[in-house]
């Protein structure tokens, strides 16, 4: 192994121990940090020089993957990112290598949030109960995840992850455990505590899980082994696809959608946006703050309702 090798290999180990990163983080930034010293094909973090790094944008920004698609501009600053935090510890360690901060990440597009309110959101919330099967444990679970999804404003990750045991029906807020290792409140609603209820009162199984697969085909210990596991993000992701073609809604809505509706309410409600990221689990105010539009039009209608009232309009 190379002097770079070791040095990476110690990044890692800093990143998962001392920063408490998980091992979902370890893993991305071996492959970012990998893929940069195999291009690079150097030996020394002394090497790592400015013209160096801007060859490696534009073989980044060239790059296709296995679609054969070129790779979006939030991957290939998720490539600078690692490396930039890389050339942080090394700076820390004094070890010679390229200042951090001479790296700046490519400017993103502005972007587009989508979210349902009104009456697409009572259609999509009502969806999964369509069809007389408003007693089928499988109906009741999908409503019982949409209602936490919009409720609570949680990641399709930890809705997956949820254990019935984290969740008291008797109080109106529980923690999650959400990206970095953070613990955040989570608060839930009156609606999702009554679907979510129901969903556990029509179970017979004995997983922990709170959300599970109701595979009739599997039968005996295959179904025990798969009721044992809960649902994946990607078996959420389909029932939030399948209630929103059943509502009629011609827009692709994904968990995130969800989430978006969630801090849109809220907003629109008149919740200061720090809240909002407080309740997102967002490490930083700057990533909450793609809600603006919200608040952007909030203010756009103070201006109207309160500025110059005296001199009427023409």
């Amino acid at each position: 192994m190379s002097e770079l090798d070791d040095l990476i290999k110690d990044f890692l180990d800093y990143v998962e121990i001392e920063r408490n990163r998980s091992h979902a983080t370890r893993s991305n930034y071996f492959f970012y940090l990998k893929r940069f010293a195999t291009w690079a094909n150097i030996s020394s973090p002394e090497k790592i020089t400015q013209d160096l790094v801007r060859k490696y944008r534009l073989w980044l920004n060239r790059l296709k993957n296995d679609k054969e698609e070129f790779l979006g501009k939030s991957t290939q600053n998720y490539h600078l990112i690692a490396l930039r935090s890389f050339l942080k510890y090394l700076a820390k360690r004094d070890v010679k290598t390229l200042a951090p901060d001479k790296i700046e990440l490519a400017k993103m597009p502005e972007r587009q949030v989508e979210f349902l309110e009104g009456r697409d959101l009572e259609r999509f919330l009502e969806a999964p109960m369509k069809g007389g099967r408003e007693d089928n444990v499988i109906s009741l679970r999908d409503r019982a995840i949409l209602e936490m999804l919009f409720s609570t404003g949680l990641r399709v990750s930890e809705l997956a992850s949820l254990k019935k045991d984290q969740i008291n029906l008797s109080k109106d807020e529980f923690s999650v455990r959400g990206k970095g290792s953070k613990v955040r409140v989570v608060f839930i609603s009156n609606q999702a505590k009554y679907w979510v209820k129901k969903y556990l009162e029509a179970r017979n199984d004995m997983s922990p899980y709170l959300f599970i697969s109701h595979d009739r085909a599997a039968i005996g210990r295959e179904k025990k082994k798969k009721e044992e596991k809960s649902l994946t993000p990607r078996s959420i992701q389909r029932i939030v696809e399948r209630s929103a073609k059943i509502a009629g809604i011609t827009k692709e809505v994904t968990p995130h959608t969800l989430r978006h509706s969630f801090a849109t309410d809220l907003l629109q409600g008149g919740a200061d946006l720090r809240s909002v990221q407080s309740m997102l689990g967002h490490s930083s105010i700057t990533t909450t703050q793609i809600y603006t539009h919200v608040t952007d039009q909030h203010l756009k209608e103070v201006h109207k309702a309160f500025h110059d009232r005296k001199r009427g309009s023409k």
